[in-house]
């Protein structure tokens, strides 16, 4: 939320009044929506290559309940722990998918 600048020298809203500017979107805003072509792209990879070693660890892991477990080695092999969290819940969907289809 904008504040209203009063135009007073002092207080909260301190400071010369200005006009919100409509600021356009940038490119760096739409990184994360997935187009169709690339959700196709990246399922048929998948389905050719399979999982790597380190996934299969972690897909062991997470069929006997051990996600913490998960969550550190994934860690251990990405780098951050955004990217361990978001590896896991992909391959926690995919056990839940698997599932679902027997």
């Amino acid at each position: 939320m904008v504040q209203q600048k009063t135009g007073i020298s002092a207080g909260n809203n301190a400071g010369h009044i200005t006009s919100v500017r409509a600021v356009k979107p940038r490119p760096a805003s739409r990184k994360s929506v997935q187009k169709k072509h690339t959700r196709f792209v990246k399922d048929l990879i998948r389905e050719v290559t399979g999982f790597a070693p380190y996934e299969r660890r972690l897909l062991e892991l997470l069929k006997n309940s051990k996600d913490k477990r998960a969550r550190k080695l994934a860690k251990k092999r990405l780098g951050t722990f955004t990217r361990a969290k978001a590896k896991v819940d992909e391959l926690s969907n995919v056990i839940a998918e698997s599932r679902r289809h027997h």
